[in-house]
């Protein structure tokens, strides 16, 4: 797709991207699409080659990516590692100038920050300076009052913790929309959240949602005496050499170094969301990364690399309690009757998913600029995650 013709696709998604479906033109046009493959036994950062008979579904996968942008995304990164290797990008930078997407962008990750979090808690727990069976009230006494007491670090990790949300700007992007530069402190979230008492018995359901990681974060500063930011980039950012992933100054609500905008819908027209202020997520949903990143850290995890053993197999243990699927921050799926474990992240614009079968013969990451980002996210993953396990 030459840039004429990407310009006319934005245009016509400024005017008005769910009126009813694209025009012809739009449709038959094809996308801005870059797509490598490699052989099974390169190594995620390895080189591009030919892809292998147990390689992923390429076809599928190009075909998830042609027509961008479209009703559902503006643009896509995709990442498929492990028994043969496959990259794509789709999409624009920019509505209004059509330009392609960039395909080392920089992106919001959303909640697979959680993960990370989730690492560096198993770490200390291997250090033997956290108790995963211990109250977390012994780490965080002025945090967490005396009805908490039976809510261990475990619990945190594992959404089992019975800790109400807490206070925020509303559910939908576009409640949140004229507050996006506003600040809700993790301190504020955490006193609203705990001031509404136990929702339930800790360890007696699973109930996924931020509030336990925000408190992970406060117990990683509490423990280490440190940034949480700071503990991330000493302990795994720089170790693994991610070095387009960060989190933000404070309440900063840009996204420094290269990254396509994201927009979400509204009123039927996208709205460019891209700037928001994200404190609030801190340790549960404030990272900024990139694919190539989020690869380099998927992969090491796995490995054993980030959160050694008997620690890593927390990770991958979902409690015995009804209709449960995390673990510790990782979500047990199944796809085309394979068993994939992975996190979704989903900030305004912003949709990232990370996944990979246990022994790592195959991989995804993706960041996909969704117009509907804080959705369920199935239809995307659908769309751009799920042709990486076809076969």
């Amino acid at each position: 797709m030459n840039r004429r013709t990407r310009t006319v696709l934005a245009a016509a998604l400024l005017l008005g991207l769910t009126a009813g479906p694209l025009g012809v033109t739009a449709h038959a046009a094809s996308a801005a699409v870059t797509a490598h493959a490699a052989s099974a036994a390169v190594t995620p950062q390895g080189p591009d080659t030919a892809v292998t008979p147990q390689g992923p579904d390429t076809a599928a996968l190009r075909k998830a990516l042609a027509g961008l942008p479209d009703q559902d995304a503006t643009a896509a990164l995709i990442r498929v590692g492990g028994n043969g290797r496959w990259t794509g990008t789709a999409g624009v930078r920019d509505l209004r100038t059509g330009a392609p997407a960039l395909a080392d962008a920089r992106f919001r990750a959303g909640s697979t920050t959680k993960v990370v979090t989730a690492a560096l808690v198993l770490q200390l727990a291997a250090e033997g300076q956290v108790d995963l069976n211990a109250p977390a009230r012994r780490y965080l006494p002025d945090v967490l009052p005396a009805a908490f007491d039976q809510v261990t670090v475990r619990n945190l990790l594992n959404f089992t913790s019975g800790i109400q949300p807490g206070v925020d700007f509303g559910d939908t992007v576009e409640e949140g929309y004229p507050h996006r530069y506003e600040t809700i402190t993790p301190q504020q979230v955490v006193a609203s959240a705990v001031a509404k008492g136990p929702a339930f018995t800790p360890g007696t359901r699973q109930d996924y949602g931020n509030i336990g990681y925000t408190i992970l974060g406060m117990l990683i500063e509490k423990t280490t005496g440190d940034t949480y930011a700071h503990q991330a980039e000493a302990r795994i950012f720089r170790p693994l050499g991610m070095t387009g992933t960060s989190f933000p100054q404070g309440a900063d609500p840009r996204i420094h170094g290269p990254h396509n905008r994201g927009y979400d819908l509204m009123d039927g027209k996208p709205v460019d969301v891209t700037e928001w202020n994200m404190s609030d997520r801190f340790a549960a949903g404030d990272m900024i990364s990139t694919t190539r990143d989020l690869e380099r850290f998927l992969v090491a995890l796995f490995r054993g690399q980030v959160v050694p053993e008997p620690q890593l197999t927390e990770m991958f243990t979902v409690p015995d309690v009804p209709g449960a699927t995390y673990a510790a921050a990782l979500q047990r799926y199944e796809v085309n009757g394979k068993e994939i474990w992975g996190k979704t992240g989903a900030r305004p614009g912003y949709h990232t998913v990370i996944a990979a079968t246990r022994d790592l013969s195959r991989t995804v990451v993706y960041s996909v600029n969704s117009t509907d980002a804080k959705g369920d996210g199935l239809k995307i993953a659908q769309r751009f995650a799920f042709p990486a396990f076809n076969r």
